[in-house]
């Protein structure tokens, strides 16, 4: 929990280039949670609250499938517009870049909508 008593989310990022990542990780800090950037491996020990996700990095559409599966909320960023495989996750929004970072922030509060809406009636 934050000090005002909001709690802060944990949300996955895994985006294969470092300057779209850097950035990705300015605003979910800049929203008061918590960036985890995947490096590899398994992303259900990190128990994240949302992730943002590149689907046409190798790994990405995998570990959103892997992460929808587990009711983790996903949001795609993406140079390419969506197709049916990346919709039929039922992403929390879809963004194709560039998108102006309002967008990004936009995504980010509905995404996580649920989980504080869970966390506030605990």
């Amino acid at each position: 929990m934050a000090d005002d008593g909001v709690r802060v989310a944990k949300l996955l990022i895994i985006e294969p280039h470092a300057d779209i990542r850097s950035l990705l990780e300015l605003v979910v800090r800049r929203l008061g949670h918590e960036p985890m950037v995947w490096e590899g491996g398994d992303p259900e020990p990190l128990a994240a609250d949302a992730a943002v996700i590149e689907p046409g990095e190798g790994a990405g559409l995998a570990l959103a499938r892997r992460l929808r599966r587990l009711g983790v909320p996903v949001l795609f960023t993406s140079i390419f517009p969506p197709d049916r495989e990346t919709l039929d996750l039922q992403p929390s929004s879809y963004l194709v870049k560039p998108f102006p970072l309002y967008a990004l922030e936009n995504a980010l509060s509905a995404a996580l909508a649920p989980v504080a809406a869970h966390a506030a009636a605990v």
